[in-house]
């Protein structure tokens, strides 16, 4: 078999089979390939796309070219959720205990951030000693006992989609749905899960800037988890705006508790639950998203999916005391409240670019080396179809320096208004086999 063939072939508008899949990934995990040959080959995807059992197969030659997480040994259905990513996304910490409380195991897999905010490791270490450093054998046997242990992610996972993203990075050939779809499902199934929930963002503030584009990376990635024997679904949700109001760390650790309390953002907990519950049906537990919910809120009611946080933190050597006191969770030294500069309603909210001011703070990281400020971050007090007078206070920077005016102007060029008062649909679409 020749490299050059398989460029040809798809260049020409082929379906490439199983075996020249595989002959790629293999060749260029091991370097028997070169950059331009794979690049040449990713650009020819890029404009012939692939059919479903093409991704199907790319998907399981990325997960079969490194290591694997056996979860066999974690009694039940493990049910993954992944998010493409958003400002002020707190749904794992506020969704993890809620399944576990319903009996159903979580075992997750989860990373830092690299970019506006930290990821979920991030957040839960502003629970003073939590860590993720577990062996395989007390990871499973955390999930055996309370439903829920988070770990980190293994370096030695899917290494051919590291190769390639980089590669993909530099040769205009990111935005492919069959590459993304492939990219993200890779990494999922090679985390053990048997079944997975997606919430696919959409909107200025996310990847996926037009539904129909959204919908359309949802439906590959669904048809690759079902074409490979892992029951998926996915969830198209609007990144119009931050989700929540807290963006950072420790502020979005509190909203979380908040939620599990039944106190939090409208926004998060209706997410949060309608994730929730298709991870319930997909576990098996129940048959309807309508049954699951009940459960949910009744959890969430009787305090016991507080309580399964809270053992969890505990588990994985956090101050769990926390969870009843986050007021103790790290604070900024400053408060700075960032006045409109206009009135009307607001229209819209540039998510990305509050991340991004959030970033500057101190809640996020341009490398991998960087320290993240825990404390800091932005707190919103207006969102979308809101009433502004110019004057009105639009959100709260917590920083631990005052020289902050370019964070200021920033937040402040975040917010759009009109003059009719504006309704966002959280939920756009479910995708489903």
């Amino acid at each position: 078999m020749r490299m050059v063939d398989i460029i040809a072939n798809k260049r020409d508008g082929k379906e490439l089979t199983k075996e020249e899949i595989e002959f790629f990934i293999n060749g260029y995990t091991k370097g028997e390939i070169p950059d331009y040959q794979a690049s040449a080959l990713l650009m020819a995807i890029f404009f012939n796309d692939m059919t479903a059992q093409e991704s199907a197969n790319l998907t399981m030659a990325m997960v079969n070219s490194g290591d694997q997480i056996d979860l066999s040994a974690i009694e039940g259905v493990k049910v993954d959720k992944h998010s493409t990513g958003g400002v002020g996304d707190t749904t794992t910490l506020v969704l993890a205990p809620l399944v576990a409380a319903l009996d159903i195991p979580v075992a997750k897999m989860s990373g830092r951030g690299l970019g506006h905010t930290g990821g979920t490791i991030d957040k839960l270490e502003a629970l003073d000693g939590f860590h993720v450093e577990l062996s395989q054998e007390d990871f499973v046997n955390l999930v055996n006992k309370d439903k829920l242990a988070v770990i980190g992610q293994s370096g030695n996972l899917t290494p051919a989609d590291k190769l390639i993203y980089a590669l993909r990075d530099v040769t205009a050939t990111v935005n492919s749905i069959p590459l993304i779809a492939s990219s993200i499902m890779s990494k999922k199934i090679a985390a053990g899960a048997d079944a997975i929930v997606l919430d696919v963002k959409v909107g200025d503030g996310a990847f996926m800037k037009t539904e129909e584009d959204a919908v359309q990376l949802a439906k590959a990635m669904v048809e690759i988890g079902n074409n490979v024997g892992r029951r998926t679904m996915a969830i198209i949700s609007s990144m119009e705006e931050p989700l929540g109001y807290a963006i950072g760390n420790a502020n979005e650790v509190r909203e979380a508790i908040d939620t599990l309390k039944g106190e939090g953002p409208e926004d998060l907990k209706e997410l949060s639950l309608t994730l929730a519950s298709q991870m319930a049906v997909a576990s098996g537990k129940v048959q309807t998203t309508e049954e699951a919910r009940e459960l949910l809120e009744k959890v969430i009611a009787d305090g016991s999916a507080l309580e399964k946080f809270k053992a969890f933190v505990n588990n994985q050597g956090g101050n769990g005391s926390l969870v009843d006191q986050p007021e103790k969770l790290p604070t900024a030294k400053y408060n700075i409240d960032v006045l409109a500069t206009a009135s009307g309603y607001v229209d819209s909210i540039d998510a990305e670019q509050v991340g991004v001011a959030a970033s500057i703070l101190g809640a996020g990281r341009q490398t991998k080396e960087d320290e993240i400020d825990l404390a800091v971050g932005i707190i919103l007090h207006k969102k979308v179809g809101d009433a502004v007078k110019e004057g009105d206070v639009l959100a709260t920077l917590e920083a631990n320096t005052e020289a902050v005016e370019d964070v200021v102007k920033k937040v402040q060029n975040s917010y759009h208004y009109g003059q009719d008062q504006k309704q966002t649909k959280l939920i756009k679409r479910i995708i489903t086999a």
